[in-house]
């Protein structure tokens, strides 16, 4: 019996009162947040399992809109369902068989001229959530017109030297409780990162923190928590600063 793989206690959350607006683009559903005053910079956000209606990643999106990005969460999913919490997991790996976060180029594309035509985008970068997180280390490697790219805690794959060459500057999000990733994993990342990667990378475990600790919203914050996850997304907004 495998661990529950990114599946984390959603327990009740709390409603989200959204700040953006949802729209077509192509074949895809997005969901979509602007500043207040008109910018040439962008981030995509990528979601975890639960998908692009999920309040805690619109409320991510509303966050990055709100420094100053705009800011899209696509439907990766396109259409199909997002794995939901009353679902069983003895289901999750035929689930995750139609739901492949290595095969989100093409929407990735679709998103990337979007906001490039109509949005009027220079510079856009990438932040993704467990589920997101390998799609975002996924681009990172192979897609050159993300600026930069935020991996939270998405599992660790582990496969050729290919998986290290990023194109430009990523940084890894990790919860040192993660029960998905183990800290041997993290370290041999960061080994193979220093053998190969040729552009600026980090990588960063966050005390007693589980899966999925980084989205929450501040009401569904646990006090003894609270600091952890203001830092990561702190830290999460300090990378695309820097580079996008």
């Amino acid at each position: 019996q495998m661990a529950d793989p990114f599946l984390y206690n959603t327990g009740d959350r709390s409603h989200y009162g959204c700040l953006g607006h949802e729209v077509q683009i192509e074949y895809l559903k997005a969901y979509v947040c602007r500043p207040s005053f008109s910018t040439d910079k962008a981030v995509i956000v990528v979601h975890d399992v639960f998908g692009w209606r999920f309040p805690d990643i619109r409320y991510i999106v509303d966050l990055m809109a709100g420094h100053g990005y705009i800011t899209i969460c696509p439907d990766f999913f396109k259409g199909t369902e997002p794995w939901k919490s009353t679902d069983h997991w003895a289901d999750f790996p035929d689930w995750m068989k139609n739901h492949d976060p290595m095969k989100v180029d093409k929407e990735a594309d679709v998103v990337l001229k979007y906001l490039k035509e109509q949005c009027g985008a220079k510079k856009i970068g990438i932040v993704g959530f467990s589920w997101g997180g390998m799609a975002v280390h996924h681009l990172m490697l192979k897609n050159p017109q993300l600026a930069a790219g935020v991996s939270l805690y998405g599992r660790i794959v582990r496969d050729s030297e290919e998986r290290y060459s990023l194109l430009n500057p990523t940084f890894f999000i990790f919860g040192e409780k993660d029960h998905t990733i183990s800290l041997d994993q993290i370290f041999l990342l960061e080994d193979k990162l220093k053998q190969y990667c040729k552009v600026p990378y980090k990588i960063k475990v966050y005390p007693g923190q589980v899966h999925g600790f980084a989205q929450l919203k501040p009401e569904d914050m646990k006090p003894e928590d609270k600091p952890y996850i203001e830092e990561a997304r702190r830290d999460m907004i300090d990378w695309i600063k820097m580079f996008v």
